[in-house]
């Protein structure tokens, strides 16, 4: 691992699709070994339909806070978020950290990372409508608000590409491990 590392955000509204474009690029990338997928702390219990994360109580989070076991955390939607700094020690190291980002982190992620690659999802309002309403897990009026900030600008300016993922998750992803190419030189694994 020779070239400087970057952390990679994968943003987007709630219901772009952030976790399951994720999940569909870990095993293309599984030998890969400067490749991170980064597992954030979160306030929230796993539930298997969300994403795939420590799960801890805010009591917990707090003291591994305190013990510095986050390089970024945050709070958002009454939840608090977490990158381990574990990944910090790997982009160090010039690795390649992917995780799912937060609009809202994205100023401290750059600040904390330095090299910060912003992957923004799209998505088409009616599907993004679709997809937030088959969840089940919010009302008609959260579901409008989301709607509305799913247009917001990001709060910081920095390198950021957009991928549409209105359609199927291999469409995007295809865009994704393109552009991960491009930018680092990896190549996904045959058996993918």
């Amino acid at each position: 691992m020779a070239r400087a590392g970057c952390f990679v955000a994968i943003v987007g509204p709630s219901g772009s699709g952030k976790d399951t474009l994720i999940n569909w690029l870990r095993p293309r990338l599984a030998s890969a070994p400067d490749v991170m997928f980064v597992r954030r702390a979160v306030t929230r219990d796993a539930d298997g339909t969300t994403e795939d994360h420590d799960a801890l109580d805010r009591e917990t989070f707090a003291l591994a806070e305190e013990a510095g076991r986050y390089a970024v955390a945050w709070e958002a939607h009454g939840l608090r978020y977490g990158i381990p700094a574990e990944a910090l020690h790997h982009i160090e190291k010039g690795g390649i950290a992917i995780a799912n980002g937060s609009r809202r982190a994205l100023g401290e992620i750059e600040r904390v990372f330095g090299n910060l690659l912003v992957v923004r999802l799209t998505v088409e309002r009616d599907v993004l409508a679709q997809r937030l309403a088959r969840r089940g897990r919010e009302t008609e009026d959260e579901i409008a608000r989301r709607l509305a900030r799913s247009d917001e600008a990001l709060p910081v300016d920095c390198r950021t590409v957009e991928i549409d993922n209105s359609g199927p998750v291999e469409r995007a992803g295809e865009a994704l491990m393109a552009l991960l190419q491009r930018e680092f030189g990896l190549t996904p694994a045959v058996s993918a």
